[in-house]
C-alpha cells in the first residue's frame, strides 16, 4: 500500500530555538542591516563586498548550530510516511537532523552559483569573497533567493501540495508568501496542522485545521507522536 505523503512547510521559528536568529527583527532590521542592503540584487551590486560578508558570518554559524528536537522529530514521520519538507529557511538543520527530502524555497547557505549562470551551482562550506569564480571567470554569489528575484523552486512546492494528505505549517505566519499561497493548493479537505506559538491564522479559511500553540522544539514531537500512533 502506498504510503500517505506529507507536506511539511516551515519558517524561521522552525530554527529559532536552534539558535538561528528569525529573519527579521522587529524594527525591519536583519543582524542590524536594512534588509534592502543585503537581500536585493541591487544590494549586492551596489556593495557585493558587504553582502559576501553577511553571508559569510551567517554560512559561520551553521558550523556552530544544531538541529532542536523538532528537526529530529520530523525525521521520524519518514517510518511510515512519504515527506517532503518544503522550508523558507535557508539553514541546513533539516538536513543535519536526518531529513531525506528538502525542497528550499529560498535557497541554501551552504551552496553558490555563478552571477551569470542561474543553473551553475555549488556546494559551499567556507567564506565566499569578492575574486572566486566560476569556470568561464564570473564572481559566484550566494545561492539565495533575494527580493525581487524569482523563486525557482516555487513550481514543485506546489505540485506536491497539491498531492498532499497532510500538510503541517510550523513556525511561519500564514500571512506571508510563500507558505501562505501554498496552503490554497492543498485538496479540499487536506488535514492542516499548524504549530506556532502566536499563530495568526483566520480558523474559518480551512476545513480541517488543527492549532498547535507551541514552539517547534515543544509541539513538533507531540504531533508527531500523535500521526505515528
Amino acid at each position: 500500500m502506498a504510503k500517505q505523503k506529507i507536506a511539511i512547510l516551515t519558517g524561521a521559528g522552525m530554527s529559532a530555538e536552534s539558535g538561528i536568529k528569525t529573519f527579521r527583527d522587529a524594527d525591519g532590521l536583519w543582524e542590524g542591516h536594512d534588509v534592502k542592503e543585503v537581500a536585493t540584487p541591487e544590494g549586492f551590486a551596489n556593495n557585493p563586498a558587504l553582502v559576501l560578508n553577511f553571508y559569510n558570518q551567517r554560512r559561520r554559524q551553521l558550523h556552530h548550530v544544531q538541529p532542536n528536537s523538532g528537526h529530529k522529530a520530523l525525521v521520524a514521520l519518514e517510518e511510515k510516511f512519504e515527506v517532503k519538507i518544503i522550508t523558507q529557511n535557508v539553514d541546513n538543520l533539516h538536513e543535519k537532523a536526518g531529513s531525506t527530502d528538502v525542497l528550499h524555497l529560498h535557497g541554501e547557505l551552504l551552496k553558490v552559483r555563478s552571477t551569470k549562470n542561474e543553473d551553475l551551482i555549488l556546494d559551499w562550506e567556507g567564506d565566499l569573497m569578492l575574486g572566486d569564480l566560476d569556470e568561464k571567470g564570473h564572481q559566484l554569489r550566494p545561492h539565495i533567493v533575494w527580493f525581487g528575484e524569482l523563486v525557482p523552486m516555487l513550481e514543485p512546492a506546489i505540485t506536491y501540495t497539491m498531492k498532499a494528505d497532510i500538510i503541517i505549517i510550523i513556525g511561519t505566519s500564514m500571512q506571508v508568501y510563500p507558505a501562505a499561497g501554498l496552503v490554497n493548493y492543498a485538496k479540499p479537505n487536506t488535514p492542516i496542522y499548524f504549530i506556532d506559538p502566536s499563530p495568526s491564522v483566520n480558523t474559518n479559511e480551512f476545513d480541517k485545521l488543527t492549532i498547535i500553540q507551541e514552539t517547534a522544539a515543544n509541539g513538533v514531537p507531540k504531533l508527531v507522536q500523535e500521526l505515528l500512533k
